[in-house]
């Protein structure tokens, strides 16, 4: 399903789309930022805050900490082929229950969830007047591999 190649991208694809949104955040006032703007999560501050939360969640399952971006590229670099063969088995919160699954589908699951809500905040920092510039993978992909 993955390699650890497509981890280490996507961890770096990762940290240079939140250099982007949180630079266009940072432009917003805090009261901008707290807007209701209909998202799931509500507002841009709302939707950064649960990208955060999830991504806490996952690398403490996945790597035992409780960090951000560097610390997702620093465990990319060591993940490999014998550790994507596992099984990860955790009690989900959301779930309400024991939950047992394939490391390589969790760990897709989580820069698909990193993914699907950056594209929220990209969406609403649009409509508050703010450029991230391009957030497409393709264009990104040699300058963040020869950064990671």
């Amino acid at each position: 399903m993955i390699t650890t190649a497509y981890i280490r991208t996507m961890a770096a694809y990762n940290a240079e789309m939140n250099r982007r949104l949180y630079g266009a955040a940072g432009r917003l006032s805090d009261d901008e930022r707290r807007e209701p703007h209909g998202a799931f999560w509500g507002s841009i501050h709302g939707t950064l805050t649960h990208i955060l939360w999830g991504d806490r969640q996952w690398m403490s399952r996945f790597d035992g900490w409780e960090k951000a971006d560097k610390d997702i590229s620093r465990w990319a670099n060591k993940v490999d082929d014998s550790w994507l063969a596992e099984d990860l088995t955790w009690f989900s919160g959301a779930a309400n229950r024991e939950v047992r699954a394939p490391l390589r589908l969790l760990v897709t699951h989580f820069f698909n969830h990193q993914t699907h809500h950056r594209g929220q905040v990209h969406a609403m920092l649009t409509a508050a007047g703010q450029q991230t510039d391009d957030t497409d993978l393709f264009p990104l992909v040699p300058a963040i591999v020869g950064r990671a």
